[in-house]
């Protein structure tokens, strides 16, 4: 097969991979992540109220018609708290996920390359990350750190780019071996080229499908660690942060707990529906690298 004849059957299996499918589950979990996306961008516009303006006289009221979820025990609108709340969240989690794929793909794909005793050594090294559970693992470094936004997406990114790299190491590997790579290979063409070329574009799906499963499992964590105390600092309007504040309260103004719970699941649910109808169009194997 001449190099011609290779490139454009790689192209055809490239532009096969970019058209995307319409499944049921991924265009609701499309919408749902959307949806999520545009309130928190328009929440200085949607919320009725500043997200940490106190009212002694407001504090623990119910659903009223001046407030519609209510307000906490410092009087704040619970609507306008949970209107901003997803944007702490998501900002640390794409982040983190934006990350952790570039590294995890620059390494799985290096390590499916180069073979022998590097892939050995970093496979060894990710087997000993991967055995410590990911909540401890980050409480550990944002209590010797700090908590700051900046070491949560630098600990986040540390404890999932392990699972990643596993993945798109076995990827990576069904690729390699290809007549176009050897092409490649052949005609002296470096590490880079040949990934950015014709290991990547043929990895794609998985790394989409991956970086949607990363972002709902570090959203979740992130949301933990606010609930812990380790998150976002008070005012901060944050939904894990929120659960964690007015739980004492869940008898007198529910909503006020309830709200920033649904909303936090609808946006994981909306990841997860939005991966898994992407993986099943696709016929990928999600569980491939284990869960993290």
């Amino acid at each position: 097969m001449t190099n011609l004849t290779v490139h454009a059957s790689n192209a055809r299996t490239r532009a096969r991979r970019i058209a995307l499918p319409t499944r049921p589950s991924l265009l609701a979990g499309l919408f749902l992540v959307g949806l999520n996306v545009v309130v928190a961008l328009a929440a200085p516009l949607l919320a009725p109220y500043p997200p940490t303006q106190p009212s002694a006289l407001d504090a623990i009221e119910g659903s009223s018609s001046a407030h519609w979820l209510g307000t906490d025990q410092l009087g704040r609108d619970v609507l306008s708290r949970v209107l901003y709340g997803g944007r702490y969240a998501m900002l640390i989690s794409l982040s983190a996920a934006v990350l952790t794929v570039v590294f995890g793909t620059v390494l799985g794909c290096l390590t499916a390359y180069r073979r022998g005793w590097f892939d050995e050594v970093l496979m060894r090294i990710l087997d000993s990350v991967l055995s410590v559970p990911a909540i401890l693992a980050l409480l550990v470094v944002v209590t010797a750190l700090g908590s700051g936004a900046p070491v949560i997406i630098l600990a986040a990114t540390i404890v999932y780019c392990p699972a990643l790299i596993r993945v798109v190491r076995a990827a990576a590997l069904s690729v390699v071996g290809l007549d176009y790579v050897t092409a490649a290979r052949a005609r002296g063409e470096g590490f880079w080229p040949i990934m950015a070329r014709e290991i990547w574009p043929n990895i794609l799906d998985v790394v989409l499908v991956e970086f949607a499963m990363r972002a709902s499992w570090i959203m979740l964590l992130v949301s933990s660690l606010s609930f812990l105390g380790f998150g976002a600092n008070p005012p901060t309007p944050d939904w894990g942060l929120m659960v964690s504040e007015n739980r004492s309260l869940l008898t007198v103004v529910p909503l006020a707990t309830i709200a920033p719970i649904v909303a936090l699941a609808t946006l994981i649910v909306g990841l997860n529906l939005a991966a898994d109808g992407f993986a099943k169009a696709r016929g990928i194997d999600r569980i491939t690298g284990g869960l993290r």
